[in-house]
This record gives C-alpha cells, sequence and structure tokens, in this order.
C-alpha cells in the first residue's frame, strides 16, 4: 500500500496544481482533496471531499480515510474568488488550523504533517537585518492580517509537534509566490496600472516561482531521501533580490511616490473599493522590504528551486497585461533622471 495524502485549500488553483503533481508520485496510492467550497479546475485522480477544516467533521475524514500525510495548504492571504471578507479568512486560518491540528492529534495512522507557512511572519520594520534566517526573531511582530494569522498558525503547529513527537512536521515559509496563476494581494498590487510606492524608499523584494513552490511542497511530502530531511522550518525563496523599482520597470508601470500616511490612506480606499487587498502589512513591505536567507533549504531539505527572483518575476511579467509605458522606454527615462540628480545636488541613493 502506498500513502495517502489528504490536500486541504484544493479549490484554489495552487492547491489543485499540487494535488496533480503529487498524485504522479510512485509512493502515493490515494489522494483527497479538501476545500469548503468545490474546485473549478480538476483534481486528476484525486477524491474531493466538501468539507470545511473549520468544523469538528474534519477529524471523521481523517479517521475514515486512514490518511498517513497531510498538505495543509489553506492558509491564505485573501479570500477564494474575493468571496468573503478578512474575518472569514482568518477564521480559515487560525480557527481552521486548529480544528485541522485537533484531527490529526487523533489519527494514529498519521505519519508526516506539511505547513504552507510565509515568511510573512518576520514581519518588515526599518531595523530588520539585511537577510532572516529561521532562527531569526523579528524586532516587532506583526499586529495584524495575514502576517498575524502565519504566526498563530505556526504557534499552534509547534503544540502539535511537542504533542505528536511521532509524526515528522516541516513548516515550509514562502516568499512571495508568482507566476502566471498567482493569486495574492502582491499579484494584485503588480496589476495596478500606476504603482503607490513611499517615498524616499525602494525595497527589496524576493519571489518565488508557484512552480518552484509546488515542488518544495512535494519534496516535503514524500519520503526523505538519504541526506536529505524533510521535517523542521525552512525559507522558501528563489535566489537573489530585486528593488520594488526594478519591478516596476520591468512591468512598464510607473510608480506613483507617496508620503508614509498618504500610501496608508491610499490603501484603505483601494480595500474599501475592492480593487486589491492593500493592508498595512503589506505597505510594511513595501516600504522596508523582506529577504531571506535559503541554506537550510538547500543543505537540509535538499531542495534547490529552478527559478531564481528575478526569473520568477520574468515569468510573472509575461503573464500580464503590458503596462501603459513600454518598459525599455521606462527604464531609459529612469536612469537619465537617475544621473541628472547627483549633477543637480539632488538626493542620492
Amino acid at each position: 500500500m502506498g500513502k495517502v495524502v489528504l490536500v486541504t485549500g484544493v479549490a484554489r488553483q495552487l492547491g489543485g496544481r499540487f494535488v496533480r503533481r503529487i498524485q504522479r508520485d510512485p509512493d502515493v496510492d490515494r489522494v483527497i482533496g479538501v476545500d469548503a467550497e468545490p474546485p473549478e479546475h480538476h483534481l486528476g485522480g484525486a477524491e474531493f471531499l466538501r468539507a470545511d477544516i473549520r468544523q469538528p467533521a474534519i477529524a471523521k475524514v481523517l479517521a475514515e480515510t486512514g490518511v498517513d500525510t497531510v498538505v495543509h495548504m489553506d492558509i491564505n492571504g485573501t479570500p477564494l474568488g474575493h468571496r468573503g471578507s478578512r474575518g472569514s479568512v482568518k477564521e480559515v486560518n487560525v480557527i481552521g488550523t486548529m480544528q485541522l491540528l485537533g484531527a490529526c492529534q487523533k489519527a494514529p495512522k498519521l505519519k508526516r504533517l506539511v505547513v504552507k507557512s510565509s515568511a510573512n511572519v518576520y514581519g518588515s520594520a526599518p531595523r530588520d537585518p539585511a537577510v532572516f534566517d529561521e532562527t531569526t526573531a523579528p524586532k516587532s511582530l506583526p499586529s495584524g492580517g495575514f502576517a498575524k494569522d502565519a504566526v498563530e498558525v505556526e504557534g499552534y503547529v509547534r503544540g502539535f509537534a511537542r504533542r505528536r513527537p511521532d509524526v515528522a512536521v516541516c513548516v515550509l515559509r514562502f516568499a512571495n509566490i508568482l507566476g502566471p496563476c498567482a493569486d495574492s494581494p502582491l499579484a494584485e498590487y503588480f496589476s495596478l496600472p500606476v504603482l503607490p510606492t513611499v517615498f524616499g524608499y525602494d525595497p527589496r523584494l524576493q519571489f518565488v516561482h508557484e512552480d518552484d513552490a509546488i515542488e518544495a511542497l512535494r519534496m516535503a511530502a514524500s519520503t526523505p531521501r538519504r541526506g536529505t530531511l524533510n521535517s523542521g522550518t525552512f525559507n522558501i525563496a528563489g535566489d537573489g533580490a530585486v528593488l520594488l523599482s526594478q519591478c516596476s520597470r520591468r512591468l512598464g508601470r510607473p510608480t506613483l511616490p507617496l508620503f508614509l500616511p498618504t500610501v496608508t490612506w491610499a490603501g484603505s480606499v483601494l480595500r474599501a473599493l475592492g480593487i486589491t487587498d492593500f493592508s498595512p502589512e503589506q505597505i510594511r513591505m513595501l516600504t522596508h522590504g523582506r529577504v531571506v536567507q535559503t541554506t537550510q533549504m538547500r543543505e537540509t531539505l535538499g531542495f534547490h528551486p529552478k527559478y531564481t527572483t528575478a526569473e520568477t518575476f520574468a515569468e510573472f511579467t509575461r503573464s500580464r497585461v503590458p503596462g501603459l509605458l513600454p518598459p525599455e522606454a521606462l527604464a531609459r527615462t529612469v536612469d537619465r533622471l537617475a544621473a541628472l540628480l547627483p549633477a543637480h545636488g539632488g538626493p542620492t541613493q
């Protein structure tokens, strides 16, 4: 008998793609996709069970299916298809995770738990280190939004790991996931015709391609190979970093530098209009940036991303509607202005 894998959050594109991918693993015998909403995409040969992980009934699902591996992907920053509210998303992220972990604790056949977390747990602050590793504590804990959800989720997962030391627990802290099917607040931000930015700041950003995200999850859910260990907490990101100004040039979208209070106000307006979830935590990231170290990802987990951060953004750019300005012309104009500023005593970066 091969492994029985249960995957949460399969109604989203990333969850659906992972389900289709994990079925091809030779040691996987059965895949069960779970979500409160039926997926609009196909799941290959996987079974779909309509179940809300916020409800105690999820324990019955694990008990009846004999699951030995759980991949928890139903932790997100936005509602599915923009249906629902921030409150409903938090309930799924936090209450749903609590219920799922309670069910996992009672599942005697469970051997492996993989959790899709986020590098948002590190927050974004002016005195942050240049690079976060897995042991770095944030200067200030996220005060709200998806980042706070991720911190709470990881706390519950650590509690579960202490109660079930027989289960291999792997937490993957993903950098911003981008790609042709990306569905995230940052992808929505980059789709705006003009990008609001914080005056005087040009943050470093880091991305992971959705294909690499799926492969990292698959590796974490698989039987460990010699020399690898798929348990623990790992940062997952493509090599390198890019500046926000470079992103705007490559997209062909002009920026609109605003003072921080104005950006905060603009974010609240965009959220109220339903255009994008321009949350305070995203504003902090677009002010101070965030870069994570991936040494443990390579040396301990044994995962090597196919795409760098720059290549990930290039793939994402090709999947978007072209911006208002040709990227090449925008880049030349910005470079010329930057070259002129020192000659006239202007500010330099």
